[in-house]
């Protein structure tokens, strides 16, 4: 017996433009930079420059796909505004001028041009710059030695024990900065305090209890240490204060990610007569048009009375060419005018922080807020805060820092998350080093300032800051 049965479903599908404009958006200004010299390569109907006075370029959104091919709309464009096919990138107060950007070798680059120094036999070669590239952006070897053997084995057919992976090591370890290569924070450490020229007593002992001891150090089991290795305070004290100034992330100052991975914000705001100004940052990216020429082309198709499949197709791809482009400057304008409309909202709703620059002003804002303002989507706004920047009186900010939850006080005021985890710092940082407070303690101190707010919220908002537990704080 046949069943009918009738299904409803709801779905929404993208244009191709609407996924293109998707793209930008989420891109930052230096991102978005690479992207047009990409497509200014691909598509040569898309040109550069300042365009010449009568030569306004226009593709007609609607294109004929038949053989008798209908060029008059790419032709006759004399109603059409400039705008929708030019696009220019720079306020009207910007000097064209370009920011340079920084060069130089890479962190794997320069470990390798280092290693071409080092005591080792030909058939090591390939094993040290293997272990070279399994070192991580912060100086690490996060592998263990049986699988750095068997990944030899498998990749490149090279085939050692775990103990001459372990005598190649340690002639890596010996490059610089000191303390790259190391498999852990313990023996980055240790290679550094026996890197040091001078050994002093106290260098010394900072060797062995690091060695030794190295879990009572990290958990600041200080009078453990005291008693066992039989010291006084202030001797314990020059210890550890020759210890924090070693480099635990030996990679980090020299990685490539760490050096070009510069933050050039999108936006820019000022402050001028109590007014909150916002401008796009639209340095480095040039004026865009639709080409002229290809528009001559097709004219010479109009006028030629050959019509045969070769100049038809040719025309297709004509035609292909300067939709192609007439798309990205679209797409490229309407970019530009979401990211003004969001960041616009974002200040308004945000005013009293912009205007003096305390985060204690900073209201509970979530991506539906904004989203609701500008009769967007939830996901268009969250393109926007979540990857790009914006240079403000007070630093450059991720415009994302500026969302948070909202909490109520015990006057019944809705206050920002923000607000909270600023004054949980400044409380930990003028508590006792001593005598540090744990995080019920501190539940207690925001309770007395007018903040009701649990231990385990304390403890992740704490957590979120980066600040480590109350025994962790602890100072002799």
């Amino acid at each position: 017996m046949l069943k009918q049965q009738l299904n409803l479903k709801l779905s929404q599908k993208l244009s191709p433009q609407q996924i293109q404009l998707m793209k930008l958006i989420q891109l930052s200004t230096l991102e978005l930079e690479q992207k047009i010299q990409n497509e200014i390569g691909d598509n040569p109907a898309l040109e550069t420059g300042k365009e010449e006075v009568g030569k306004d370029d226009i593709v007609d959104e609607n294109i004929s796909e038949s053989d008798d091919l209908n060029i008059d709309d790419y032709i006759n464009d004399d109603e059409i505004p400039s705008y929708k096919t030019e696009i220019n990138n720079y306020s009207s107060n910007d000097d064209d001028k370009i920011i340079p950007v920084s060069g130089g070798i890479s962190f794997h680059q320069n470990l390798k041009s280092q290693a071409q120094n080092l005591m080792i036999k030909t058939e090591e070669i390939p094993i040290a710059d293997f272990l070279i590239g399994s070192i991580d952006e912060s100086g690490y070897i996060r592998r263990d030695i049986d699988e750095i053997v068997d990944d030899l084995a498998f990749s490149q057919n090279i085939f050692v024990t775990s103990d001459q992976v372990k005598n190649i090591l340690k002639k890596v370890q010996t490059l610089d900065p000191p303390g790259v290569g190391a498999r852990d924070l313990k023996e980055c450490l240790i290679i550094q305090l026996k890197r040091k020229t001078s050994k002093s007593e106290v260098l010394i002992l900072a060797e062995k209890i690091l060695t030794q001891s190295f879990d009572e150090f990290s958990r600041k089991h200080y009078q453990k240490l005291i008693d066992k290795y039989k010291i006084d305070k202030e001797t314990l004290k020059l210890i550890i204060e020759s210890i924090s100034k070693l480099n635990p992330k030996p990679g980090g100052n020299l990685s490539t990610e760490s050096r070009n991975n510069q933050i050039i914000p999108d936006f820019i705001l000022s402050i001028e007569d109590g007014k909150l100004n916002v401008i796009l940052n639209r340095r480095n990216a040039p004026e865009l048009h639709v080409s002229g020429n290809y528009k001559e082309m097709l004219k010479g198709y109009k006028d030629s009375s050959s019509k045969n499949k070769m100049n038809n197709e040719a025309v297709q791809f004509i035609k292909q060419k300067l939709d192609s482009a007439k798309w990205f400057i679209d797409a490229i304008n309407q970019r530009y005018q979401t990211l003004l409309i969001t960041i616009n909202a974002i200040i308004n709703h945000q005013k009293e922080y912009f205007l003096n620059g305390d985060e204690k002003l900073l209201k509970p804002m979530i991506l539906k807020d904004i989203a609701n303002t500008i009769d967007m989507d939830i996901s268009t706004v969250s393109r926007v805060a979540n990857s790009k920047y914006i240079d403000t009186p007070y630093g450059i900010k991720l415009v994302k820092s500026f969302f948070s939850e909202g909490l109520k006080n015990d006057e019944g005021e809705d206050i920002s998350s923000i607000e909270i985890k600023k004054i949980l710092q400044e409380l930990i940082s003028s508590e006792n080093k001593k005598k540090p407070l744990a995080d019920q303690a501190l539940s207690l101190s925001l309770k007395e300032k007018g903040y009701v707010i649990a231990r385990r919220t304390v403890a992740k908002y704490r957590e979120q800051l980066g600040l480590p537990v109350a025994r962790l704080r602890k100072e002799i």
